[in-house]
């Protein structure tokens, strides 16, 4: 005989009730309801507030996910200092203590980047892991913005599981949801992913929430990219881009630049493409190298660029451009730790690999645009005038792109762009002789 508590509906009312959600809910016309559908809460740090839309939503919930340790708690809190002042923000943390927190903070607070020059008196911290206490100090506090590090931590004492399983986790984002929801109050959820991206990942909750960010990048490497999958209230895919210092995540308003900081010109094999990530254009090197083989099947190795993509490129060379590329292994490196999903860098990876077969540069002011078809032939891909007003902005002067078959309107100034129809002709007007 196993003895269960059966809890009335009445009581889980109740219960609700007093954490100041829930209630029996009223239909009402569309045009009686008050409020404007853009109002926003400002945020300072500019690349946070272009992934989400402009602003946080008052009332939305926000997923922040990410490795462990690539650097999404400090991102929050560099974030919650700087909105604190004219906002009341509650920090709730269930990894660290309050004391790991202030230095954290502390440390943050000595960068000049950061633009603050006192701890903010609007921002409380608390490490609690029980929802029903968490529920109780934001109706004593009554804070505009709520953070949750993390949401695996977090648990409902009237479940049984153990906190960071599936319905610990799920149950606890819909009660946070309806808080928002009923409250107007911003919730940011921070969630861990794990490699299989199960139990601890985010999976769980993308219908649960209004956006979904991830953090992402080599934890090597010192950029990092908060990418929008999801967004009820602006664009998805849009990227922030961020540089992991000590002093916290600084925000880079120019990444293109940053990307091509260290780029050597004139080197056989690299070429620069120029890639959409969302709204915003951004040009990258890519590095490409070939070297013999000592063993029968050659090696494709990728690094940024799928590796289906890779064979599918290699392929057309060897069979349109009559490079020899089955004796030699072929490496391909997106240079900065950036990872390219779109086909519009075919061109640009094909033009790095027969640079270093070749051992002929690409010319040092050109960039290369356009998807690569089985036949050889150059394809058209979207936002091209963005692309390169982009590349003209930074110094480069020509430009290859896939032949136009109707245009109306000519091609942004500042640039000198040269059509080609197929690979072959593309690879003559690039390289060096």
């Amino acid at each position: 005989m196993v003895e269960e508590i059966v809890e009335s509906n009445q009581t889980a009312l109740s219960r609700v009730s007093k954490h100041g959600m829930g209630g029996l809910s009223v239909p009402v016309r569309l045009n009686q309801i008050e409020g404007d559908s853009e109002e926003r809460i400002p945020v300072p740090i500019k690349e946070f507030s272009r992934v989400l839309g402009g602003g946080v939503v008052p009332g939305s919930i926000v997923l922040i996910g990410g490795d462990p340790g690539i650097g999404k708690s400090t991102l929050m809190l560099q974030m919650t200092m700087q909105m604190a002042d004219g906002n009341t923000v509650l920090y709730v943390s269930g990894e660290e203590s309050a004391r790991q927190i202030k230095m954290r903070a502390n440390r943050l607070l000595r960068s000049t980047e950061n633009g603050l020059d006192d701890l903010p008196g609007d921002l409380y911290l608390v490490t609690e892991t029980n929802m029903d206490a968490i529920l109780a100090h934001v109706q004593a506090v009554n804070p505009r913005i709520l953070i949750i590090d993390s949401i695996q931590t977090v648990y409902r004492p009237d479940m049984e599981s153990s906190a960071g399983s599936i319905s610990q986790v799920r149950e606890s984002a819909s009660q946070l949801r309806e808080l928002a929801k009923t409250s107007g109050i911003a919730v940011f959820v921070i969630g861990h992913v794990t490699k299989q991206g199960t139990i601890a990942g985010p999976r769980v909750l993308e219908h649960i929430v209004d956006t979904v960010l991830y953090l992402e990048g080599d934890r090597f490497q010192a950029y990092r990219l908060l990418r929008s999958v999801k967004n009820r209230f602006g664009a998805t895919s849009e990227v922030g881009v961020f540089e992991m210092q000590e002093s916290g995540m600084i925000e880079v308003s120019n990444p293109s630049e940053a990307f091509l900081a260290e780029r050597m010109v004139n080197a056989p094999g690299s070429a620069i493409a120029v890639a959409m990530e969302g709204t915003r254009p951004l040009l990258v090197e890519i590095q490409g190298l070939t070297s013999h083989t000592n063993f029968g099947n050659p090696r494709r190795t990728p690094n940024g660029i799928d590796f289906n993509r890779l064979l599918l490129i290699t392929a057309v060379l060897s069979r349109r451009l009559n490079i020899r590329l089955s004796e030699q292994d072929v490496f391909v490196n997106v240079v900065g730790g950036l990872r390219i999903d779109e086909p519009a860098s075919d061109l640009a990876v094909a033009a790095a690999i027969t640079s270093s077969m070749r051992d002929k540069p690409v010319r040092a002011d050109l960039v290369l645009i356009g998807e690569l078809g089985l036949s050889g032939e150059l394809r058209m891909v979207g936002h091209m005038d963005a692309r390169l007003r982009e590349a003209a902005s930074l110094g480069f002067k020509q430009a290859i792109v896939p032949r136009r078959l109707q245009r109306k309107q000519p091609w942004p100034g500042g640039i000198e762009v040269t059509e080609a129809r197929s690979l072959r002709e593309a690879i003559k007007l690039a390289l060096i002789d």
